[in-house]
C-alpha cells in the first residue's frame, strides 16, 4: 500500500466540488479507515485553504487542502486489493457513462469495510480506479447478493442518482429462489418492516405493525418441484426487504442464514447452493446528464445457473 511521505497541497476541481472531506481523503489517502481520517481532521492536520475543517465540510472550486503524510500500522490499514479482487472487479463493470458506472457485484463481497470487513467493494474499487477523483456508492446490496451495482463518478452525478432513488425513479428487478411453490396470485408482499439487533449484535429485520411501510412486487418466473425461482421489485427500499418479505409469505430464500428455515437448508445442500440466491438481475436509471433511461442487466453467474439445473433435474 502507498503511503504519503509528504505533505501534499491538492487543489480541488470542478468534479470534486461539493463533496466531503473525508470521503476526498479516503479516496487520496488509500487505505486509510475512517476512523484515523477523523481524528488527523479534528486534530487539525488537514486545513482548507489553511484553516481546520471539521469532517462534514463540504468542498468549493479551487479549495487548497492539505493532505498530511500517513503512515499506517499493519493492523490499522485497509487491505490493500490482492490481484484477484483486482482483476474481478476490472472484468465486473457492465457498463460505464461519463458520470457513472455498473458493477456485477460479486456475491460475499461486503459494499463497503468496518466491523471487522478490511476492505469492501469501494475500497477495493477506488485502488483499481487510480483514474478516478471521486468515486461513490449510490445504493447498497447485501454482502451475499450479487448483481447491479451502481456507483457514481462525480458529486452532481451522484446528487443526480441520489434523487431519481430517493423519487422511486429508479426500477431494480432481482432474481431469487424460494423454498416451496410460490403460489401465482400473490404478486405483491405488503408489510412493514423494522430493524433491530439480535443478541450477537447482528443486525436484523423482522415485520412489525410500527415499523416502515414497504412493499415489493413478486412474479414467478420458474417452477420446481420444491422451490421457485421468482422475480422481486421492491417498491420501498428497505434493509433485507425482499429476504424479509419473502419468508414472511411462507417461502424464505434459499441460502438465507437469517432468515432461511432448516428444511430450506437442507435443500439448498441437495441443490449445491453454497451462497445466498439473490441476484440483482437488471437495474433501470435516468442518465444523470441527458435524463435517458439506462437499462442495465447483469447475467446470473455459473454457480447459480447450475443450482438452477440441478433443481430442473430434480424435478
Amino acid at each position: 500500500m502507498a503511503e504519503g511521505r509528504e505533505v501534499q497541497w491538492i487543489e480541488v476541481t470542478e468534479g470534486q466540488v461539493g463533496q466531503r472531506i473525508d470521503n476526498f481523503l479516503r479516496t487520496r489517502l488509500k487505505g486509510a479507515p475512517k476512523a484515523l481520517i477523523y481524528r488527523i481532521v479534528r486534530k487539525g492536520e488537514v486545513r482548507v485553504n489553511k484553516k481546520r475543517v471539521k469532517v462534514d465540510y463540504r468542498l468549493e472550486l479551487n479549495d487548497l487542502v492539505r493532505v498530511p503524510p500517513l503512515r499506517l500500522a499493519p493492523e490499522e490499514a485497509v487491505r490493500e486489493v490482492s490481484d484477484n479482487l483486482r482483476n474481478l472487479l476490472a472484468g465486473s463493470v457492465l457498463v460505464e457513462g461519463p458520470g457513472w458506472l455498473v458493477i456485477n457485484k460479486p456475491s460475499g463481497l461486503a459494499v463497503h469495510g468496518g466491523s471487522g470487513v478490511k476492505i469492501g467493494l469501494i475500497e477495493a474499487l477506488r485502488q483499481v480506479r487510480e483514474d478516478l477523483d471521486f468515486l461513490e456508492l449510490v445504493h447498497r446490496l447485501d454482502r451475499d447478493t450479487s448483481g447491479c451495482l451502481l456507483l457514481a463518478k462525480s458529486r452532481p452525478a451522484l446528487l443526480s442518482l441520489n434523487e431519481s432513488l430517493k423519487g422511486r425513479k429508479m426500477d431494480k428487478q432481482y432474481l431469487a429462489l424460494v423454498a416451496g411453490r410460490w403460489p401465482a396470485r400473490r404478486d405483491y408482499v405488503s408489510a412493514r418492516l423494522d430493524r433491530f439487533e439480535a443478541g450477537n449484535g447482528e443486525r436484523r429485520v423482522r415485520v412489525d405493525p410500527a415499523g416502515k411501510v414497504s412493499r415489493t412486487r413478486f412474479g414467478v418466473r420458474e417452477t420446481f418441484s420444491n422451490a421457485t425461482l421468482i422475480e422481486a421489485e421492491p417498491v420501498t427500499g428497505r434493509t433485507h426487504q425482499i429476504r424479509v418479505h419473502a419468508a414472511h409469505a411462507g417461502h424464505p430464500l434459499l441460502g438465507d442464514d437469517k432468515y432461511g428455515t432448516r428444511s430450506g437448508e437442507a435443500l439448498a445442500g441437495r441443490l449445491g447452493l453454497n451462497r445466498l440466491f439473490l441476484h440483482a438481475a437488471a437495474l433501470t436509471f435516468p442518465e444523470p446528464d441527458s435524463g435517458r433511461p439506462v437499462h442495465v442487466k447483469a447475467p446470473l453467474g455459473e454457480e447459480l445457473n447450475a443450482v438452477l439445473d440441478r433443481a430442473r433435474k430434480q424435478s
